[in-house]
C-alpha cells in the first residue's frame, strides 16, 4: 500500500533521490533519465486521452498508462544480487510483451496499406499518439542507455519497443484506420513564403 501524505520532503535538495530499493543516486542518473522517460510516455497518453480518440483506442490508453507505471517501477528498483530476494514482487514479462504484439497486430489488420512514410497529425488524437510514441522511443534508447552500465530485465526494454510500435499503429487508426494520415512528400520540405500584407 502506497501513502503519500507530503509532497515535499527537502531529500532531492542536494541533487540525489532515493532509488526503490533505498540507494541514494544523483538525478542525472541513467536510471533516473529513463524513468523520466517512461513517466513523460504516460504524461502523452494521458494527454491523449483529453483529444477524444475513439472509444476502443481510449480504453487501451487507459491500462497502457498502468503498464508504464509497473515498467517504472521495475526501472526503479534494480535487479537484486544473486544471493538477494527481489523487492518487487511482480516485474514486466514476456506476457507483457506477447499482449502488446497481440494490440499491433489487431489494429494492423484494419490500417491502409501504406505507401509512404507517416508524419506526426491527422486528428488532434492521432497526432498526440504521434506524440506518445515519440517520447516512448527516446525512453527506450534512455533504457538501452542505462543497460550499459547496470543489468536490466530484458522484458522491459522489449516491452518499451512494442510499445513504441503500438502507439504507431493506434495513431494510424485514430486517423480513421490511416485514411487521414498526412504523408511523407520527398522534396516538399520548403515552406512557401507568405504574400505581402499591406
Amino acid at each position: 500500500m502506497v501513502r503519500l501524505d507530503r509532497i515535499y520532503t527537502g531529500g532531492g535538495d542536494a541533487g540525489e533521490t532515493s532509488l526503490g530499493d533505498g540507494t541514494r543516486v544523483s538525478k542525472l542518473d541513467a536510471r533516473i533519465a529513463a524513468g523520466g522517460a517512461v513517466d513523460e510516455t504516460s504524461c502523452a497518453l494521458g494527454l491523449a486521452l483529453t483529444c477524444n480518440p475513439p472509444t476502443p483506442i481510449a480504453e487501451i490508453i487507459k491500462p497502457l498508462q498502468q503498464l508504464l507505471f509497473d515498467l517504472g517501477a521495475d526501472l526503479c528498483v534494480p535487479l537484486p544480487a544473486a544471493d538477494q530476494k527481489d523487492l518487487l514482487p511482480a516485474r514486466i514479462s514476456a506476457e507483457h510483451v506477447q499482449r502488446l504484439e497481440r494490440l499491433i497486430d489487431h489494429f494492423t489488420d484494419q490500417l491502409q496499406p501504406l505507401s509512404s512514410f507517416v508524419l506526426p497529425g491527422g486528428t488532434q488524437a492521432a497526432a498526440c499518439l504521434h506524440m506518445a510514441r515519440a517520447v516512448c522511443r527516446r525512453a527506450e534508447v534512455d533504457a538501452l542507455r542505462l543497460q550499459q552500465q547496470q543489468t536490466l530485465n530484458p522484458h522491459l526494454l522489449i516491452t518499451l519497443n512494442r510499445l513504441s510500435d503500438l502507439l504507431f499503429v493506434m495513431a494510424r487508426a485514430a486517423n480513421n484506420n490511416g485514411q487521414s494520415d498526412v504523408l511523407w512528400k520527398p522534396g516538399a520540405g520548403l515552406p512557401p513564403i507568405p504574400a505581402a500584407t499591406n
